[in-house]
């Protein structure tokens, strides 16, 4: 270890305590959690059970992201209305298709809409998406014909956010 204490937040969950009180015999950093920078997160990379199947897709160097920013989740299929499970979807030009060939467009554009706004809420000016999403994707998506082609684009959300200043990245990127 590098001999500087475990890194709680005022934010971390039954922590109430001053900075460099013993807990258990340990010695504790406490860091106000206004003190970190907000960073909207994919709620998937954070174990939230929201992606298309009823699943994750939790990564540890996300996560690890809290010692240093105010984790902000968000799903925005989710957030737009669509149900966990759902079809899978993908982005067909400005549009947005499901497997059933049902247009989710809409439900995707409210979603990305309410990423945007909780992002302006809680300062977050960077944000770490799901990649290859159809609405979090920030360097390639899936090309629309569901036979999992890759090409390079970005999904509504990962758009939605950068034309209102975020830095959108993936979890590839961190």
């Amino acid at each position: 270890m590098s001999g500087i204490p475990p890194l709680l937040t005022d934010a971390s969950p039954g922590l109430r305590a001053a900075s460099g009180a013993a807990v258990r015999g340990t010695t504790v950093r406490v860091v106000s959690s206004q003190a970190r920078p907000a960073l909207l997160v994919s709620a998937c990379l954070l174990g939230t059970a929201c992606n298309h199947e009823g699943g994750h897709s939790r990564r540890a160097t996300v996560e690890a992201l809290a010692a240093t920013h105010r984790l902000i989740p968000v799903c925005p299929e989710v957030c737009g209305g669509l149900s966990t499970p759902r079809p899978a979807a993908e982005r067909r030009g400005e549009r947005v298709v499901n497997v059933n060939g049902d247009d989710v467009t809409a439900a995707y554009a409210r979603g990305a809409q309410a990423a945007v706004e909780l992002a302006h809420a809680t300062g977050a000016r960077r944000a770490v998406l799901k990649a290859r999403s159809p609405s979090c994707g920030s360097a390639q998506i899936y090309d629309g014909t569901f036979s999992r082609t890759l090409h390079a684009g970005e999904g509504v959300t990962a758009a939605a956010l950068r034309a209102a200043g975020v830095e959108v990245v993936s979890e590839d990127d961190v």
